[in-house]
């Protein structure tokens, strides 16, 4: 009789212990899924992506890089800083430890006082390859200004410094505009010192306005 007392308690406290892991189980694995939706994968933002492609398109040809025209003893004086740095002078030779091309960018950036760009570092290979971009131009002149240094045909003229109508300074007519209903509206910060604009007056609003 008290072995079957005994065995009851245990099937009882068994039955208990077996409902609270249950229990316990299913808040765990909902806790487990509410964890795993909270650290999904958000979908990239590209509001930066796209204000910095605006930027590009915004400045045109207009890019934040420095002239470069290439020395004649540009090759010579690689050589030397390969030399310098204990590297072959080979055309060939591969420049594959990151600390040594490290050492040697630097080295040829203060020379030439020209750097390698982020964009093309890997195309820097071998010796070969930094020759060939330290003896590379770089023109930063704009299509537009490249027009008024080349021999162009006598019919053809490029005027960089364009002329606007101001009254004050225009005095071959008195300050009269071919355009009348035309105002010269000056809305750039950056030409609102050097262009002037004025507002024109309408005789023809005028004189409508007094009837």
């Amino acid at each position: 009789m008290a072995a079957l007392i005994r065995h009851g308690s245990f099937a009882n406290a068994f039955r208990s212990t077996s409902a609270i892991l249950v229990v316990n189980t299913a808040t765990a694995r909902r806790d487990i899924a509410r964890h795993k939706k909270s650290k999904a994968v958000k979908p990239v933002v590209r509001a930066r992506i796209d204000s910095a492609g605006e930027s590009l398109a915004a400045r045109g040809f207009l890019r934040s890089q420095k002239a470069y025209e290439p020395p004649k003893d540009v090759v010579e004086r690689i050589d030397k800083i390969c030399e310098s740095q204990a590297i072959s002078t080979h055309d060939d030779t591969k420049l594959e430890d990151p600390v040594l091309r490290f050492k040697l960018f630097v080295a040829c950036e203060g020379e030439f006082k020209h750097s390698i760009p982020n964009s093309l570092l890997h195309t820097i290979d071998n010796i070969d390859d930094l020759k060939q971009f330290y003896t590379t131009s770089v023109d930063t002149k704009t299509p537009y200004e490249a027009l008024s240094r080349i021999d162009l045909p006598k019919n053809l003229h490029v005027q960089q410094e364009y002329h606007r109508f101001h009254p004050d300074t225009d005095t071959l007519f008195n300050g009269k505009t071919a355009f009348p209903k035309s105002s010269t509206l000056v809305t750039s910060i950056k030409y609102k010192k050097k262009y002037p604009g004025h507002k024109q007056d309408n005789p023809w609003l005028d004189e409508q306005m007094k009837i």
